[in-house]
């Protein structure tokens, strides 16, 4: 039997799920009053009254942009869209459901935590979702998450903040601490309290505005949902095609430096053009969810001949220690759907700077090689342009590297190399042509399986 009409605004969810596509599930649980607050009753009364609702978390089959998923839908009008004991029911089932159904999960907050009135029943609620989180982890279920305003305390820290796919709103508040909580003379305007903060620390992948959040959720859907990403095959297809071992050929003496420079030129195909030729629909995550964001790495998921594939591609900037964090953030993603990963290897090396060193350069490097190393899908790596040294190979499939055939891969540059070995700056073109850097002469080396072509420049 429907509710009493709302008197509130609509909630947020209402907004993404496709209209009259929300079949419900799990409204036969009914919130207790476990710490037998007075006029609890009463408060629940009130709230189904204003709302229409029978909780604070609505949960359901639903469809966003025409894609099937399970909806976890909040709504601030109640009670703060506070979680209690109920709610936690709720939402455990929901990802059970998409668990059974091979469904992706979609959560929708605005939300103040837990709930006050039902006391450390209602706190205990964050290990029950963290539980169903965990299962539905383990079945490769994808969780993408939209943190409305406000998103905070217990419901953030154990539901949202967690997600695979992270999207909010500009302006929402988004944190730990709600706002009577903070420390004394904290600025409740501060931008780290703010999903814009969120953003630039890399803790949110997309900022949206409302209007723009059904499109964002459904392209993130379409490319991770079970149904709809294919079958992993042996490896990630070739962005390119094989364009013949002469490549890197001519004269040993100075084609290795003419290659460097070559890598180096500024009409060179780039990680964008590669991108753009090899996938149709993509999504991008973004930061490493340690507080770091890597603007010169992309990382996410794209479309590719109707199978989604991972990727990884730096764009000719040294890679930072949080640029290494997403990526091993995104194969630890990719790992979990089953999803194919491709890599673009183009980078003069990894950043050096004092503030690198400070963020764990080096533990973000080797915890990359860790990755590549033990992934549990398969990786296809291609150097586009610049391969140097520790901070190119961390992103280097062990058994299928490939490069462009105007790349080079070496254990340092050229001009490096030259300062450590004490050599003048003439000397340049005969290190490089020492370091054997060229396609051909890696191909020689058994170092990569073979040279390709790049994608061809865009009538635009």
């Amino acid at each position: 039997m429907p509710g009493p009409a709302r008197t509130g605004p609509s909630p947020l969810y209402r907004q993404i799920a496709d209209a009259g596509s929300l079949r419900r599930f799990g409204e036969e649980l009914e919130a207790a009053n476990p710490s037998g607050w007075p006029g609890y009753e009463e408060h629940l009364h009130r709230a189904r009254n204003a709302t229409g609702a029978r909780h604070a978390v609505t949960t359901g089959v639903a469809t966003v942009g025409s894609e099937p998923c399970v909806l976890v839908g909040f709504d601030f009008s109640f009670l703060g869209g506070s979680m209690g004991v109920a709610e936690g029911g709720r939402i455990a089932r929901a990802f059970s459901v998409a668990t059974a159904q091979r469904l992706p999960i979609v959560s929708v907050a605005a939300s103040g935590g837990s709930r006050m009135q039902e006391g450390t029943s209602a706190l205990v609620q964050m290990q029950a979702v963290a539980a169903a989180i965990a299962g539905a982890r383990r079945a490769g279920i994808p969780h993408i998450a939209v943190a409305g305003d406000p998103t905070t305390g217990g419901v953030w820290s154990s539901l949202i903040a967690g997600a695979d796919v992270l999207i909010s709103v500009p302006g929402a508040r988004v944190s730990f601490s709600g706002y009577r909580p903070r420390p004394p003379g904290a600025d409740p305007e501060s931008g780290e309290y703010l999903a814009d903060g969120k953003w630039a620390h890399g803790f949110v992948d997309v900022l949206s505005p409302v209007h723009g959040l059904r499109a964002e959720v459904a392209a993130a859907v379409r490319l991770l949902s079970p149904r709809s990403r294919g079958e992993i095959g042996d490896r990630a297809p070739l962005p390119g095609w094989p364009s013949g071992a002469d490549d890197g050929g001519g004269d040993p003496g100075t084609d290795g430096w003419a290659k460097v420079r070559g890598a180096r030129a500024p009409r060179r195909a780039r990680a964008d053009r590669w991108l753009a030729g090899y996938f149709g629909q993509s999504f991008e995550i973004r930061g490493d969810r340690c507080g770091g964001v890597d603007t010169g790495l992309r990382c996410g998921f794209g479309s590719h001949h109707g199978t989604t594939i991972a990727y990884i591609a730096q764009t000719g900037e040294r890679t930072t220690p949080a640029g290494f964090r997403t990526a091993t953030r995104l194969i630890g993603l990719a790992t979990r759907f089953a999803l194919p990963v491709l890599t673009l290897i183009d980078t003069p090396g990894a950043a050096a700077a004092p503030g690198d060193e400070a963020a764990g350069l080096g533990s973000a490097i080797a915890e990359l090689f860790v990755a590549v190393a033990s992934s549990q899908v398969p990786i296809t790596s291609v150097v586009i342009g610049e391969g140097v040294s520790g901070g190119a190979l961390a992103l280097a499939s062990p058994g299928d590297l490939w490069i462009a055939r105007d790349g080079y891969l070496a254990v340092t540059a050229p001009e490096l190399a030259a300062s450590i070995l004490k050599l003048g700056v003439r000397d340049i073109p005969h290190v490089a042509a020492r370091l054997r850097l060229t396609p051909a002469e890696l191909m020689s080396q058994g170092i990569v399986r073979g040279i390709i072509a790049p994608p061809p420049a865009s009538d635009g």
